[in-house]
């Protein structure tokens, strides 16, 4: 396999217009594009998440980002009504929270620990 440069993980949903406000409240933000039935979110420069409504594979993504700022982020979503369930530190400090959108999607928020 040569090199890859970019990462596009997709996100199934049952309804498009509820993933849309719900992911926007996620991110902060509106999706960055809208392309055909897609809706994409500028992770970083070489990764972009999108949802696409495919109800028949809604519930099963399994992703997990690696953020900064975990509990600003926490407290973000917490104001926009995104619950979460509770933070758990692993043994190599690592702080990472599960977020289910409302198909049941895993979003997870890991934070590494200071240096």
């Amino acid at each position: 396999m040569g090199s890859m440069s970019y990462l596009y993980a997709g996100v199934p949903v049952t309804n498009q217009a509820r993933a849309l406000e719900w992911f926007a409240a996620f991110f902060g933000r509106p999706a960055d594009e809208i392309i055909g039935d897609e809706a994409l979110w500028e992770v970083n420069e070489t990764a972009w998440l999108f949802v696409a409504e495919q109800p028949d594979r809604a519930g099963g993504a399994l992703l997990t980002l690696g953020v900064e700022g975990l509990d600003d982020i926490l407290s973000r979503l917490a104001a926009r009504g995104v619950n979460h369930d509770p933070v758990e530190t692993y043994g190599n400090g690592v702080r990472h929270v599960v977020v289910l959108d409302p198909d049941g999607n895993s979003l997870s928020l890991a934070e590494a620990p200071p240096d």
